[in-house]
């Protein structure tokens, strides 16, 4: 899905929400534990009744590899549930290595299993990010400014130049591909910060976790708009587990929907 294509679903959907497929099995509603893969079961009824609502599927990959074997085969079919043309579908696999590696890692996430985009830990450099972005009509999606306490850690030490390590990063990683093919993860609860992640990235598409259960806030967002959305905004917990009855699904897209009503307004 190129860029034109991923803006003509957010004006259609009037939505920017990206819904995590954080599936975890010791938290799956007693409804579908008798099925033959309740995770699988579970993911195909929350893809079923946020669709319409959503733009964007982001599968956090450790919840599947974790469950072994039958943990990548459930991530298989669970991709295959999603309509092409339908949703972005984003890897959250946080790779990062020396260049045949990540070569080895963009085969298998653009190839193999044929997403969309995959998310990338960049404190490697130039080589763990350049091989992603050969494929054509694929994303990049790069951590810049995490939404975790931990990013004091590095992300938000100072250099002698004044910057900040995550001002450094987006610029120097930007520069390797386009607003075309590269996104950049920022934290939606570093909005003190978001006019620094504007500065070095202003046209890239940002994918922002943080919002709800971690405690950013949807109206915080308005200043990383660009004139083509230019955000997808992802939520997780707060969609999939809403609730742990039979009408799991049904709580899923009522908060997908509250969600999106919300963005359609921002949107306009």
């Amino acid at each position: 899905m190129n860029r034109t294509e991923l803006v003509e679903l957010i004006k259609r959907k009037q939505s920017f929400l990206c819904v995590g497929l954080d599936t975890d099995p010791a938290k799956l509603p007693n409804v579908v534990k008798g099925a033959e893969n309740p995770v699988l079961e579970f993911n195909r009824s929350i893809i079923e009744s946020t669709l319409q609502f959503t733009v964007c599927y982001k599968l956090n990959i450790a919840f599947y590899e974790s469950m072994g074997e039958v943990g990548w085969k459930t991530l298989r079919e669970t991709i295959k549930l999603i309509p092409k043309g339908e949703a972005l579908i984003i890897a959250d696999a946080k790779r990062g290595d020396i260049g045949n590696t990540a070569t080895q890692y963009a085969r298998a996430f653009f190839e193999d299993l044929n997403c969309d985009a995959i998310t990338i830990n960049p404190y490697m450099g130039k080589d763990s990010v350049t091989p992603f972005l050969d494929y054509e009509n694929k994303w990049s999606i790069v951590l810049g400014l995490t939404s975790n306490p931990g990013a004091q850690d590095i992300e938000l030490l100072k250099l002698d130049d004044g910057r900040m390590v995550f001002e450094a990063a987006i610029e120097n990683i930007a520069a390797y591909g386009s607003s075309d093919n590269m996104m950049f993860v920022v934290g939606a609860t570093k909005a003190d910060y978001f006019e620094k992640v504007r500065n070095v990235a202003p046209d890239h598409f940002l994918l922002i976790p943080g919002v709800g259960a971690q405690g950013g806030a949807l109206e915080d967002l308005r200043s990383l708009l660009t004139s083509d959305v230019g955000i997808l905004v992802n939520s997780s917990r707060g969609i999939i587990y809403a609730s742990s009855a039979e009408d799991y699904a049904t709580a899923a897209a009522r908060e997908a929907q509250k969600l999106q009503v919300a963005m359609s307004e921002m949107l306009r």
